[in-house]
């Protein structure tokens, strides 16, 4: 990458630094920004930076945010007695695109892995737990990823919550084993959604 102008070299560089974005991808992009209107490039960068400044956690349900509490936790509509706990922000949206789910959400960000050197108490569960304490809620759906961290993660979550009288479920089996959420198609995360288990 030595011949190129240093800016074009640093941008695709750190342009492949993004998830499925190689080398190839990165230049091709590097080279439309170069060709587009400067007004284009500005409102890209902007938008960059707006996305790093502006963006928080919200502090009931550590979605990621602009507003705090976010839209879900300030919607009256919503059904505050049924928790669904992801573990990631990315895993809502397609969630809430099946329009099969009214309650509210709690994330994690991330899960129990031991070989990572991720523990429980690296994640948000002492959070989930105080907003079990007030007895408004219901049930605990446990919508981890079906891999070995997201089954792990959610085992341990429902010895911590069945005993304090709450229901916990899980996706129904829809999803494949090793699956993504966020990859997952609308069809059969309603399904997953509706044919919801309860621990046992």
């Amino acid at each position: 990458m030595s011949s190129l102008a240093e800016p074009v070299a640093k941008l695709v560089r750190e342009l492949s630094k993004l998830p499925g974005i190689g080398p190839k991808s990165a230049q091709r992009l590097t080279y439309y920004l170069l060709r587009s209107p400067d007004e284009e490039a500005k409102t890209l960068a902007e938008a960059i930076l707006a996305l790093k400044e502006k963006i928080s956690l919200c502090s009931i349900c550590f979605n990621i945010t602009d507003c705090d509490p976010c839209p879900i936790c300030q919607d009256k509509k919503r059904d505050y007695s049924i928790i669904c706990v992801v573990e990631k922000p990315s895993d809502i949206m397609p969630l809430e695109r099946t329009g099969k789910y009214n309650g509210v959400y709690h994330v994690l960000h991330g899960t129990i892995n031991p070989a990572e050197g991720r523990g429980p108490e690296e994640l948000k569960i002492k959070e989930l737990l105080s907003r079990l304490q007030n007895g408004a809620v219901k049930e605990v759906i446990l919508a981890t990823n079906p891999n070995i961290e997201g089954e792990t993660t959610a085992l341990y979550l429902q010895r911590l919550i069945v005993p304090l009288g709450i229901r916990v479920s899980r996706l129904a089996r829809g999803l494949p084993f090793g699956a993504e959420l966020e990859y997952a198609d609308d069809m059969t995360l309603s399904q997953a959604l509706e044919g919801r288990q309860v621990f046992q």
